[in-house]
């Protein structure tokens, strides 16, 4: 799943991020990349926008911050691994040290929802977890992130 929406330049190993907006602002920048095409602005305000209904920090030093909006024609996902942690309102109350960004175009509503359930379904596992957060560089944790097993 995450092999389809991510882009190796679209990971970010170490970090340090002050807060939730200084968050969603990094996850905001690496969704326009590699073209840098797609609005940064209007992104991080859309994935704000969802913020302010409900954190999406799921628990377990996760977040998945994510919207949707017709300046993407496809569904596109964006890693920040912070080591130190950032306080994201998670429901578990722990910092989030895993952000995984999803952006997408608002006709794929069905698209959407099942990529923020893969996410969810790679992440619960805590050997991925912590495979990611030993990642040596970005390429490394790319691969974590998307091989199959």
């Amino acid at each position: 799943m995450l092999a389809d929406l991510l882009h190796p330049e679209r990971v970010r190993i170490g970090v340090t991020l002050g807060d939730k907006d200084a968050a969603l602002r990094a996850i905001a920048a690496l969704l326009t990349m590699p073209e840098g095409a797609i609005n940064e602005e209007v992104v991080h305000d859309v994935l704000e926008e969802r913020e302010r209904l409900a954190s999406t920090g799921i628990g377990s030093g996760v977040a998945i911050p994510h919207g949707r909006y017709d300046g993407v024609e496809e569904l596109r996902a964006a890693v920040a691994i912070c080591p130190a942690g950032v306080d994201f309102d998670a429901v578990d109350r722990l910092p989030v040290r895993i952000l995984v960004g999803i952006v997408g175009p608002k006709s794929m509503p069905q698209k959407h929802l099942a990529a923020l359930a893969g996410v969810s379904r790679v992440l619960r596992s805590e050997e991925k977890r912590n495979a990611l957060l030993r990642a040596v560089d970005e390429a490394d944790a790319y691969t974590v992130l998307t091989e199959s097993r």
